[in-house]
């Protein structure tokens, strides 16, 4: 077995990809999918989100929502909406997004990883995972024979790869399509066996994958995989849909906290708490923070600028992170929030939102105080994969998201 493998696709047939692609099913709640799927009848939401098509009281996670999803993609398969590649390929696929800075671009490689290297650990992983949304991954794979849900793995510098993927642009794109988000995705199709050989052989001298977003698809594929292993016999379920970046291009965004009280301070307590650990500036502007160690405080009405004292800045990878550090020294001590993954009185904000988002939950009163985070690196999240650490919960959100539907691995 190989660290990645090329594999025979299911993907829109030619021209209808617009119609297909849907943004991944766990950014949109069941109601905003059917929103986004009204007169839409080859959007990929009726697989990903086949609640959607059942009376709206349904549990998402029903047994008829599971054969719903095998139903759609049965029909769409039957229409020839979705097709399959006759022979294994890998597949190019480019994200372009607007940003206030000009146009971020990241290319990268639909591939086949391998299960046996995801359970060794040579394709790290950096969060914990759920058992209930490993159970609903397991269940949706096994209803469709097919994983639709592509997991976001960056590989670490390689020149060689970065060419590799480059030639296979080179020329028009199999599948364009502009989302309603703005965002551009690009599909190109490799078939020539020689140089679908290359790539397998540059990806198979790197030594590690890193997952960015997707834990919980790949467990569930690990899971799948155990199930249905025969041993000297390679089954389709002993690789995981994944789609691999080179981490120098991914971006990440910052992931921002609120939180709905003081811990019983007032305002000026808690500035004054703050100083602890913290040079506090009272800021004129929104601060967005710049660099590491630094953070936004929104209060009151009013923004600080908090930057850590570098002396409690520890060396571990996980306790130097900016959501470790806040968590540290302001998150527990002060406001006695001690685990994110239980404490109700805090919630998350991804970058994308903006500043004013966290200006919003705080003035609106639902919120009491806001905090503005600089972005995780890759290269912070790789050292924390490498070091077999997990990082806190809402470390990272990545942007562009990747697309469903565009391209599906069938279990044969």
């Amino acid at each position: 077995m190989t660290l990645i493998k090329p594999f025979r696709g299911l993907r829109p047939a030619a021209g209808r990809a617009q119609e297909v692609a849907a943004p991944p099913y766990d950014v949109l709640s069941s109601s905003e999918a059917r929103i986004r799927a009204e007169g839409k009848p080859h959007s990929f939401l009726h697989i990903s989100k086949p609640e959607i098509d059942l009376p709206a009281d349904t549990d998402p996670y029903a047994p008829s929502v599971y054969a719903k999803a095998a139903e759609n993609l049965g029909t769409m398969l039957t229409a020839g909406v979705l097709v399959r590649d006759e022979t294994p390929c890998y597949y190019a696929y480019r994200l372009s997004m607007p940003t206030a800075n000009g146009l971020h671009v990241q290319t990268g490689l639909v591939a086949a990883a391998s299960v046996a290297e995801y359970d060794a650990n040579r394709i790290r992983k950096h969060e914990y995972t759920r058992p209930d949304k490993e159970d609903d991954r397991v269940r949706q794979i096994e209803a469709l024979n097919a994983q639709t849900g592509p997991v976001l793995l960056a590989y670490p510098e390689s020149a060689a790869a970065d060419a590799l993927i480059a030639a296979i642009t080179a020329n028009a794109a199999d599948a364009d399509l502009t989302a309603d988000d703005g965002i551009r995705h690009e599909i190109w199709v490799l078939s020539d066996e020689t140089k679908c050989a290359a790539i397998t052989s540059t990806f198979e001298g790197m030594a590690a994958l890193y997952i960015a977003d997707g834990h919980h698809r790949s467990a569930a594929a690990s899971r799948v995989a155990a199930a249905r292993r025969q041993h000297g016999h390679e089954l389709a379920s002993d690789y995981f849909l994944t789609v691999i970046f080179p981490h120098h291009q991914m971006k990440i965004l910052d992931y921002n906290r609120v939180v709905k009280d003081l811990n019983g301070l007032d305002q000026l307590v808690l500035v004054t708490r703050c100083q602890t650990a913290f040079a506090v500036e009272e800021s004129a502007v929104r601060v967005q923070p710049s660099q590491v160690g630094e953070f936004g405080m929104y209060l009151g009405g009013k923004w600080y600028k908090l930057t850590i004292k570098p002396e409690l800045v520890p060396s571990d990878p996980v306790a130097s992170l900016d959501v470790s550090l806040l968590s540290d020294h302001l998150l527990a001590p002060i406001l006695g929030i001690a685990d994110l993954r239980t404490n109700k009185r805090i919630d998350f904000v991804g970058g994308i939102r903006g500043l004013g988002e966290l200006e919003k939950r705080v003035d609106s009163g639902e919120m009491a105080v806001a905090f503005a985070l600089h972005a995780t690196g890759m290269t912070q999240l790789m050292a924390v994969a490498d070091s077999s650490n997990v990082m806190p919960p809402k470390s990272t959100w990545f942007e562009p998201k990747l697309a469903d539907g565009l391209v599906s691995h069938v279990l044969d």
